[in-house]
């Protein structure tokens, strides 16, 4: 798996956005990447959603499964 996801930074975002003339740049590049990878991408897993949307639509069930305090 992690093969899979290194090739896929390597063609994503390594050869299509270079050639690169600083490192910082591949570190900011790569920063930004793996945000987007793990906030925004769409998973098929997820019902085509992107983890951001789970995660909210997880604890706006969480508040309303909750019951009214009393009083």
């Amino acid at each position: 798996m992690a093969e899979a996801v290194n090739n896929l930074y390597m063609t994503e975002l390594i050869r299509q956005r270079g050639p690169w003339q600083k490192v910082e740049q591949v570190e900011l590049a790569t920063l930004e990447y793996v945000w987007w990878w793990n906030d925004q991408r769409i998973h098929g897993e997820l019902d085509m959603q992107n983890p951001t949307e789970i995660e909210s639509a997880y604890y706006i069930d969480q508040d309303s499964a909750q019951p009214a305090p009393a009083g």
